[in-house]
């Protein structure tokens, strides 16, 4: 990995232990603040829902300033709204500072992104993006399952104090190992926004909020769909969360290679398509433990695989506002994991077990299949990146 990628990737481990380590904690959390499960995963969607909000009115403002001094001040930011979850007392509280602590996620994986791509050698700007989330799939293979472990065993809260040192620690390399750049295309905010003028703009955008819900529908309630269908110990489920990380992991390398490979529709449709029939499995074998496991890090794999093509397709889609546009990009995956958290929460609120949530997955990730078809149909341009 390019040497100057490392503080980008080491944020993404920071956003991704605070994203996803809540899942595996939810029962601790609910718990402890006096709420159930399907209201703790309000906790989730407050996150997303930061980050939706923050993404592009955080972008839209740091237009004008160096990309370096933005991602340290976002990192500033990340920290010390981690640092107030870790305190929260209650639910109203909690809910707050999730929201606070998403504003800066967005807006640090679109800097990112377009920074990674300037960075890149030309032809290789998939397998760089990938790269900056590597942090984020790591987190999901050590940390996560660490904080997780932890959390049990301790205090949910520690997860937070934890994430606000791996804050400090990217501020300090940011600063230490990150080339300074220019500012490219000064412009105004809303000329930045332009890009939304496209049709090809809200396919991308589109193909992203409703296809990865379907991933957020079955990892939003991993825990208990682990515990209460597949028949997992509680101390155990830090393990699940080890396996879900490698898959990621290797998807997240597996989506940039193939993408600059078969191209970004290709790739697209191909793990759309994937995610679909996994999510379907998910319901019918999870009361397997050992298929449940098998399925875990298939869904793995594939959760991770999307986010390269369909970020190099938006940055395709609007080469004249790139940070803008890759800001909305993080809005839309967060979009997907808010309503994703959301709609798979609904057949629980009803009594229905906890494989439920993945059907409501299998109809949203169809969804954003069909659109990326009609994308692919309607535009229908070289497969190139």
């Amino acid at each position: 990995m390019d040497k100057r990628i490392v503080p980008l990737a080491m944020g993404g481990l920071g956003i991704g232990t605070t994203e996803f380590a809540i899942m595996g904690l939810l029962p601790d959390i609910a718990q402890s603040l006096h709420v159930d499960i399907p209201q703790a995963g309000h906790f989730i969607s407050a996150y997303a829902l930061g980050v939706v909000i923050g993404a592009p009115l955080i972008v839209g403002f740091s237009i004008k300033f160096p990309p370096k001094k933005v991602l340290i001040w976002l990192m500033v930011l990340f920290t010390f709204f981690n640092l107030l979850s870790a305190i929260a007392p209650n639910y109203t509280i909690m809910i707050i500072t999730r929201l606070l602590s998403g504003l800066p996620h967005g807006a640090f994986f679109g800097v990112s992104t377009v920074v990674a791509k300037r960075l890149a050698v030309p032809g290789k700007e998939a397998r760089y993006i990938s790269f900056v989330f590597a942090g984020l799939t790591l987190a999901n293979l050590a940390m996560v399952p660490l904080v997780t472990y932890i959390g049990h065993t301790f205090h949910w809260s520690w997860c937070f104090v934890m994430v606000s040192a791996i804050g400090l620690l990217t501020i300090f390399m940011i600063s230490l190992w990150l080339p300074d750049m220019e500012v490219k295309n000064r412009t105004s905010y809303l000329t930045q926004l332009n890009f939304l003028k496209k049709s090809q703009s809200w396919y991308v955008l589109l193909i992203t909020a409703i296809g990865f819900g379907g991933l957020f529908t079955w990892l939003s309630y991993i825990s208990p769909l682990m515990t209460e269908v597949s028949r997992i110990g509680s101390s155990s489920v830090a393990y699940v969360m080890i396996l879900a990380g490698g898959g990621m992991v290797i998807g997240n390398l597996l989506g940039g290679y193939l993408t600059d490979k078969i191209g970004v529709f290709k790739a697209s449709m191909l793990f759309l398509s994937l995610m679909m029939m996994a999510l379907l499995c998910v319901f019918f074998f999870s009361s397997h433990a050992p298929t449940s496991l098998v399925l875990t890090f298939l869904c793995g794999i594939l959760s991770m695989a999307l986010g390269a093509p369909v970020n190099i397709m938006m940055l395709k889609a609007a080469p004249d506002s790139e940070m803008m546009s890759a800001a909305f990009m993080q809005a839309a995956f967060n979009t997907a994991n808010a309503s994703g958290a959301y709609f798979g929460g609904l057949p629980l609120t009803f009594g229905l077990s906890y494989q439920y949530p993945s059907l409501v997955g299998v109809a949203m990730t169809l969804t954003g299949l069909l659109i990326c078809i009609r994308y692919t149909y309607k535009f229908n341009r070289p497969q190139t990146v």
